[in-house]
């Protein structure tokens, strides 16, 4: 009888758990902050018919509780419902909304892409960051150029775009031809047993506009995304003629849908595939980029514009090629558990700090600092207060000693505030959940006495307060607030 022996256990796979108390704790948080923003958006709501003409920008304040915190919350939640976490030839928004479709793959280094692509008249986007941000704001409300703009981050493979390169449309920030890049599992294959090193998602910017879904302010999209994929083979075609070409043919269903930002888009469904492992070798041509101001791009003396002045496409000859087939494909599943939709962390040590952990560190410290102003009122008209409240009569040494109490008490908690934040800007995760728990009796305790006793919580009473508690616990129970505050632990 043949009998194989296990494998050495330094050599098996970790087991890995579905489910943990933390897992579980982490999406009570999530799903609890979403609805408490609502809560919270229907306050600010109210309120601005309080407010008079001061309303208006209490309005605005609505607009982005429910554009920024509200509606991605909601959608984050539903989507990680019904939105298959596999591949299906689409990215994905960080609100969890199907994004811009995967409409190239290439086979290549990083490096050879970016060194086509810088070839090509492209240039490599920004990470976004707040700095990027606020350049692009003010270059878009400017009109001023801004080559390197930072794009949104789309995820694919539950991770965002490992870079992305894009065009600027004589010198308009709001109009660009924009590329992001992925890198492909290992094992992972494309239909067919094909392979590939890179897919990426190609769309034309044509303004900025409001998203359909979350309101936010974004880019609108041309809803040809195909245009926009021939313009990416033109160019780098153009500048190395060494680039071989071939198509998947329906790779996807030619389908019309919409992104995340809710724009149009369609497509054919075929997925070219770009050989990209000569560039470097026999690349002789170079890049002269114009040195007026209309950002206008050149590959040997031929401007690269819009594709709508010159359309590209795949001639029969390219297209009738496929790409040989791995005679032995390893293939990865295609169904993912649902427990790895519920798992937002994972080891990854050198994960920097998002802004999420900051912000959320930061709403701690400004509660602390409200507090102090808080001890300070209570030093200085706390006895007056008690003495006017009060219907039976208290000797002042008993009201001084109860002032004293109330103040040692609020103060313990403010250093304990205070030591919380500084541990959770350092990534620590008990004090984060600590700090969330609090904030969860808050927020309920408010809650029912705003519904069961008819407390009125207004600018005047407890909106501010009570907003604080949410902005901390949506802050804190991101995914990207509790993956860093997690990422020294295994799974």
């Amino acid at each position: 009888m043949d009998v194989t022996e296990p494998p050495p256990a330094e050599l098996a796979p970790a087991p890995q758990r579905g489910w943990s108390v933390g897992v579980a704790l982490d999406w009570f948080f999530f799903v609890f902050a979403g609805l408490a923003a609502v809560w919270l958006a229907y306050l600010s709501f109210t309120e601005t018919f309080n407010l008079g003409w001061w309303g208006i920008l209490f309005a605005v304040v609505f607009w982005v509780l429910l554009a920024y915190l509200v509606l991605p919350r909601l959608h984050r939640i539903l989507t990680t419902i019904y939105v298959p976490e596999y591949f299906i030839g689409r990215a994905r928004t960080s609100d969890g909304l199907l994004g811009d479709p995967v409409n190239l793959a290439f086979m290549g280094t990083a490096d050879q892409i970016h060194h086509a692509m810088r070839q090509a008249g492209w240039t490599e986007a920004d990470p976004v960051t707040m700095g990027s941000s606020w350049r692009i704001v003010t270059s878009t409300l400017g009109r001023r150029s801004y080559d390197e703009a930072p794009v949104s981050p789309l995820f694919l493979f539950g991770r965002q775009q490992d870079f992305a390169f894009q065009q600027e449309v004589d010198g308009n920030p709001s109009q660009r031809h924009h590329v992001r890049f992925w890198s492909c599992p290992d094992d992972w294959l494309l239909p067919g047993g094909r392979r590939g090193d890179w897919v990426a998602a190609g769309t034309f910017d044509t303004a900025v506009g409001l998203s359909l879904f979350t309101l936010q302010i974004t880019h609108r999209i041309d809803a040809d995304t195909d245009i926009e994929r021939d313009h990416i083979i033109q160019t780098v075609r153009t500048a190395d003629a060494q680039v071989t070409i071939d198509v998947i043919s329906d790779f996807s269903t030619g389908y019309h849908a919409r992104n995340g930002g809710g724009d149009s888009i369609r497509t054919d469904g075929d997925l070219p595939i770009l050989d990209l492992r000569t560039v470097g070798d026999t690349v002789t041509t170079e890049l002269e980029s114009s040195p007026s101001s209309s950002a206008s791009r050149y590959v040997g003396d031929q401007p690269v514009r819009s594709p709508r002045s010159v359309p590209y496409r795949l001639d029969d000859s390219v297209s009738a090629r496929a790409v040989r087939a791995d005679p032995h494909p390893v293939k990865r599943a295609a169904f993912e558990p649902a427990q790895r939709l519920l798992r937002p962390t994972g080891y990854n040590p050198a994960m920097k700090r998002p802004a999420s952990t900051v912000a959320g560190a930061v709403l701690v410290l400004l509660r602390v600092v409200a507090g102090a102003f808080l001890m300070a009122e209570i030093a200085l008209h706390g006895g007056e207060i008690a003495t006017g409240t009060l219907k039976v009569v208290v000797s002042p040494a008993a009201v001084s000693a109860a002032i004293a109490g109330i103040l040692v008490l609020i103060g313990a908690v403010l250093i304990a505030d205070l030591i919380f934040a500084v541990l959770i800007l350092r990534g620590r995760n008990w004090p984060r959940v600590i700090v969330m728990v609090f904030s969860v009796i808050s927020i309920s305790s408010a809650f029912v006495a705003w519904w069961a006793e008819n407390l009125e919580i207004t600018l005047k009473t407890s909106l501010l307060s009570t907003g604080v508690d949410v902005l901390v616990l949506l802050a804190l129970s991101s995914r990207s607030a509790a993956a860093y505050a997690r990422r020294n632990e295994r799974r």
